[in-house]
């Protein structure tokens, strides 16, 4: 059984890594008998051997604290900037962590995070991972710790922009994150009452938009609210991106890979403003002014909700039993209430999209939410 354990948050920060971190290491100290230690700031910690003891003491009052009390980066463990030279840097990984004595390093984070732990568990370390991502858009889990507060901090704003838009007699367009996943804009629109839900899953047209805003002028009501996500786009745009995306792909050599990932960067760049840009057509099509509000990282911000809170709490202690028995190369998934041990090579590199005909969308087609298409 593992009796040193490492644990620590990589990616973005979040809203329940605190909750996860102490529901892991509870289990693992007072359960499970495991000394525990916390890498300083994700896989960087890891490659230069920055670290804490973590204990009860350590661990207590952190549970309702946002963001994550490690640090964290978004290091590729396998091409790691060190002293103006990128390198791979998994050899050093597990010589630290044979020096040190561990058993497993448990790991926190999103995609990116998944890839980083696919890499080392087949380098030869013992590595579990927990879904980390306001996103919800990690593949094989039901949700993440940080979906829920993200969703809950969305919907204020969405609450609170009615009152603007109505007072006003505005367009307010909302952008929201999600990055090429629409869950956070669907669930928060619908959640918020919004009139119109633009999601990546879904490309959009001006002219579909304008017609449902038109619609609801026809009906007395003088404003609109449109949850934007950030990665959605209008039909034309989403070609261009999807274009270059498979240039990418099907590129076969480093010289085309390069000049056709560059090609993709500039055609992201310059999609870069697309919610203003959507903004100044509406407001061209139906006459209403039109205001964007870009709620940006305070939607990773503050205290966990009590769903985060409960979520990271359960993957953590289900994490710490995969440990204890010594079932490695997995991430902990949240399942109904329960959990599931799900092989890293089926997470690392895929997204949980938003289907179109999911109940949420469907939802919200009932419900009369515009949808752009």
């Amino acid at each position: 059984m593992a009796k040193r354990v490492g644990i620590l948050t990589a990616g973005g920060d979040s809203p329940g890594l605190n909750a996860a971190i102490r529901g892991f290491g509870k289990a693992a100290i007072g359960h499970h008998g495991m000394e525990l230690i916390g890498f300083r700031d994700g896989i960087r910690g890891l490659v230069e051997n920055r670290y804490l003891k973590l204990d009860n003491r350590a661990l207590s009052g952190i549970l309702t604290i946002g963001g994550t009390v490690l640090g964290t980066s978004r290091d590729k463990v396998h091409k790691m900037s060190v002293d103006g030279e990128v390198r791979d840097m998994r050899d050093i990984v597990l010589e630290n962590c044979a020096k040190l004595g561990l058993d497993a390093v448990v790991m926190l984070g999103g995609g990116g995070t998944a890839k980083n732990a696919l890499r080392l568990s087949q380098a030869g370390l013992n590595v579990v991972t927990l879904p980390k991502t306001i996103d919800n858009d990690i593949a094989g889990t039901d949700t993440s710790f940080g979906f829920a507060t993200a969703m809950e901090i969305a919907t204020e704003a969405i609450d609170r922009l009615h009152s603007t838009a109505h007072s006003h007699h505005r367009i307010i367009l909302t952008e929201i994150m999600g990055h090429r996943a629409g869950w956070l804009t669907l669930g928060a629109g619908i959640a918020g009452g919004a009139d119109v839900i633009l999601l990546p899953e879904i490309p959009y047209s001006v002219e579909s938009i304008s017609a449902t805003i038109k619609e609801r002028l026809k009906r007395g009501s003088t404003f609109s609210v449109v949850a934007v996500a950030e990665g959605a786009r209008d039909l034309g745009d989403r070609a261009d991106y999807d274009a270059a995306e498979l240039l990418v792909k099907s590129s076969k050599t480093a010289e085309a890979q390069g000049a056709a990932r560059t090609h993709l960067a500039n055609v992201v760049d310059s999609q870069r403003e697309h919610t203003f840009k959507l903004a100044r057509e509406l407001e061209a099509a139906t006459g209403l002014e039109s205001r964007v509000t870009i709620l940006g990282y305070v939607q990773r911000g503050g205290i966990p909700c009590a769903a985060d809170r409960l979520l990271g709490s359960r993957l953590g202690t289900a994490a710490a039993d995969a440990v204890a028995r010594g079932e490695f190369g997995v991430m902990a998934a949240a399942r109904g209430e329960g959990f599931e041990l799900v092989p890293l090579a089926e997470v690392a590199g895929k997204l949980k999209l938003v289907p179109v005909e999911h109940g949420w969308v469907e939802t919200a087609r009932q419900l009369g939410t515009g949808l752009g298409d």
